[in-house]
């Protein structure tokens, strides 16, 4: 194999780990981590941090993740298939409804209310991203970023902590994985774009009004 051709492949490679490993699903947990860091709930124990934690990797992680596989591989689908406009449908109904779910629950158990709005951020942009994806095949993956972003922005507001640094890091971040998705032909640079700001505007309004 040709070198030009060795470093294609290479790229491509790095770019479905970025895709596989940034997915959609960590935007509440990486919006826990920050509050946990920057605002008063970095006081709570560590113990009592690590259960929330845990709870929302369980509902919004590994609950929609396994279902969702459970599904493709029920229906029989390649992996293209699943994240073809025409076969996102059904997860997007699956992730939706985890994120539900762990909503009700950090309710149910009076968890402060801070922490379960990131949960409503990322509903509302699953939601979006759904009603979109009839038209268009927006990027959920530069669209949970985007959430992320306008969450850390619109918390900075609320408990005044300067937000430079994660705001730095979690651009770049868009970038890379909006790159790698553009590598491997799944969305277009207007799709990286759109999902990107659909999920800033989302994530800041979501935190703001709840």
């Amino acid at each position: 194999m040709h070198k030009p051709q060795r470093r294609k492949r290479s790229i491509l490679i790095m770019a479905r780990y970025i895709s596989l490993v940034f997915t959609p699903f960590y935007l509440p947990l990486m919006g826990l981590v920050a509050l946990f860091m920057f605002s008063y709930l970095s006081m709570l124990p560590l113990l009592y941090k690590l259960m929330v934690l845990v709870l929302v990797s369980l509902f919004t992680i590994v609950l929609p993740t396994g279902l969702i596989r459970l599904y493709r591989h029920y229906q029989g689908w390649s992996l293209l298939k699943l994240i073809s406009r025409e076969g996102r449908a059904v997860p997007y109904v699956i992730s939706i409804a985890s994120y539900f779910t762990c909503f009700y629950i950090m309710n149910a158990m009076h968890i402060p209310h801070f922490m379960s709005s990131i949960l409503i951020a990322a509903i509302a942009i699953q939601i979006l991203c759904a009603l979109i994806n009839n038209r268009w095949k927006i990027s959920t993956h530069t669209a949970a970023i985007g959430g992320t972003t306008g969450a850390v922005m619109a918390f900075s507001m609320i408990f005044g902590f300067y937000p430079l640094w994660w705001l730095c890091f979690l651009i770049i971040l868009a970038g890379i994985v909006g790159t790698s998705r553009t590598l491997l032909r799944l969305h277009s640079l207007g799709e990286i774009v759109g999902g990107y700001l659909l999920g800033v505007i989302a994530g800041f309004g979501a935190v703001i009004v709840s």
